[in-house]
């Protein structure tokens, strides 16, 4: 009980005493008595201040970070999200605007070749009895997909379906070994079949033409169209299929080998058409792309070549031809060469004769 009392008597003696000061303080200011000293008071109280500020002000920094940290941690949670939702939307518009480039590249090809089709999109890689090489795209019977189709990309033949379920489909590819097709040389009505190498074609994805007939010309760099199949099913006519690379030719072989480059990335199978009408005519080689500028030069440059030689070669039997008359002339005129023109006489004699019996007789 008394160290209370004394304590109460304590905070009220120091509770007056600051009552008192800061009184006298108000009133005197900085009089000529009081003012030195509160200015001192003043500036000790200042030090004080400041040490006290600089001792506390981490310790006062680390508890607000305490009571911070859970808000904190929630508006970091926050931001991450919202910056995962960003990287999301943002790939998925480029993945869009790369599947609607594609679309476009693929209808445009359509169009040219007059294919009634219908976009689809490659779903993932599946397993099909018989074949290697197939993928599963979101189009099927209830779209009018069915099997025996011809199925293509913005750049070439891609293969033909081989089942067709309600929503989906399965399409083998033209790299797949059991896959042939029937082939057109372009430019020309020189017809093979192609078919599929699968691993053996390698990181390309070459696949395999062979020219029936073994007696035309089949340098690298050639294009080759489908040729179409009987009713068009399962192939349409003049579907671009891929470039020449490389000619195997064996003596005796009644057929040319080539190995040739699909135009279609099968590494990258993504949009798709299923060809559902084929075109009333063949488009021939109307769809095929544009020759590169290289090899339309290097072939203007040959053809400019071939023109000069057989310019060449017109000159240069027009320059020879006077001089070889005039070799026979003299050759005529040689003493040893008379008899045989005394014995050619005879010779026009009859035929003069026929001739007058013939006019006779007419």
């Amino acid at each position: 009980m008394r160290d209370t009392r004394r304590a109460r008597l304590a905070v009220g003696l120091l509770l007056a005493a600051a009552l008192v000061l800061i009184t006298v303080d108000h009133r005197v200011g900085s009089g000529p008595v009081l003012g030195p000293v509160h200015d001192m008071a003043s500036g000790i109280f200042s030090k004080a201040e400041q040490v006290s500020a600089t001792v506390t002000k981490p310790v006062r920094d680390f508890v607000g970070m305490l009571r911070a940290a859970p808000e904190a941690e929630r508006t970091i949670a926050a931001l991450r999200k919202e910056n995962a939702k960003l990287r999301t939307e943002v790939a998925s518009l480029q993945l869009d605007g790369t599947r609607a480039a594609k679309l476009d590249r693929m209808l445009g090809l359509a169009g040219l070749g007059r294919y009634r089709v219908v976009p689809a999109q490659v779903l993932a890689r599946r397993d099909f009895p018989g074949f290697e090489d197939a993928v599963e795209i979101d189009a099927g019977a209830n779209d009018g997909v069915r099997p025996d189709m011809t199925v293509l990309t913005g750049d070439g033949l891609v293969g033909r379906v081989v089942r067709a379920a309600a929503d989906s489909a399965t399409v083998a590819l033209l790299t797949d070994p059991a896959i042939s097709a029937g082939a057109r040389l372009e430019g020309g009505n020189q017809i093979g079949v192609v078919s599929g190498l699968g691993e053996a074609g390698g990181g390309e994805n070459l696949i395999k033409f062979r020219l029936l007939d073994s007696t035309v010309p089949l340098p690298p760099g050639g294009r080759i169209v489908s040729f179409g199949s009987q009713r068009s099913k399962p192939y349409v006519p003049g579907v671009p299929i891929g470039v020449i690379q490389r000619v195997e030719s064996l003596p005796g072989d009644l057929t040319k080998i080539a190995y040739a480059k699909p135009f279609t990335d099968f590494s990258s199978l993504d949009v798709v058409g299923v060809v559902v009408q084929a075109p009333k005519r063949d488009p021939r080689d109307s769809v095929l792309p544009p020759v590169p500028q290289q090899a339309k030069q290097a072939r203007e440059r040959a053809d400019k070549r071939a023109g000069r030689d057989d310019e060449a070669a017109d000159e240069s039997r027009a320059q020879a031809e006077p001089w070889a008359q005039m070799e026979e002339g003299r050759a005529g005129a040689a003493p040893g060469n008379r008899r045989p023109r005394a014995r050619e006489a005879p010779r026009r004699r009859p035929a003069a004769a026929g001739a007058a019996r013939s006019d006779g007789r007419n």
